[in-house]
């Protein structure tokens, strides 16, 4: 049985639903990189919310943030709600 981590699941989700190119997404690539923008980051938060049941405000995340910077921010969310 395969673990599915969480950038795995932030991953799929950028492919699967805003249609991003899963060769262009790497851990250390930023959203701006992948031309997405602060009205896309809103967007990917409520899709989080929705397929992860975790909530993340608008003010945690930017466009210059990394995509394993916010598989680590859903991560951390993650914690503190299970706390």
């Amino acid at each position: 049985m395969s673990t599915t981590t969480t950038y795995d699941q932030l991953v799929d989700i950028l492919v699967t639903r805003f249609e991003v190119s899963r060769e262009d997404i790497s851990p250390d690539v930023t959203f701006e990189a992948l031309e997405m923008d602060s009205l896309f980051l809103v967007e990917l938060l409520l899709v989080i919310q929705s397929e992860m049941g975790v909530t993340i405000s608008e003010d945690s995340a930017s466009p210059s943030d990394t995509v394993g910077q916010a598989a680590k921010l859903i991560d951390a969310a993650t914690a503190a709600a299970g706390s």
